[in-house]
């Protein structure tokens, strides 16, 4: 028999069972967009990068990432972030957004010193940059 403050053998078997499920993307996003709107860089970077590994195909997770990148410095980090947001929104859907990415990599591209080519793709103009 049991005493009252050991633990059940039932109970020690379910433990291990319980893992971590992370929040759906949107969830993520939106409390990564509440730390960016109070500053808070480091909580917004965590909880763009989990959006970004439970949904890699979520355009706004790395929207996130691109703009929490931007404000820290890390250009190089903003752009591939920025592109992949761009490679994967749909072609139809938040045009004011991609409208201020586009800027975004404009004003970063010239601050890293590699002007944009329409002959030149995300890929190449990415491995071009990645020499910071």
């Amino acid at each position: 028999m049991l005493g009252q403050g050991a633990p059940s053998p039932a109970k020690d078997r379910e433990a291990p069972d319980q893992a971590y499920v992370p929040q759906p993307a949107w969830k993520s996003v939106e409390v990564g967009d509440f730390y960016l709107k109070r500053k808070v860089y480091r909580a917004a970077l965590s909880r763009y990068k989990e959006a970004a590994q439970v949904d890699p195909y979520y355009p706004q997770a790395y929207l996130g990432l691109g703009r929490v990148y931007d404000r820290l410095g890390l250009r190089q980090k903003a752009l591939e972030n920025y592109r992949k947001y761009l490679d994967l929104l749909p072609s139809s859907k938040q045009a004011e957004e991609a409208r201020e990415v586009h800027e975004a990599i404009d004003r970063l591209e010239r601050k890293l010193g590699t002007a944009r080519s329409p002959a030149r793709n995300h890929s190449s103009a990415a491995s071009a940059a990645s020499s910071d």
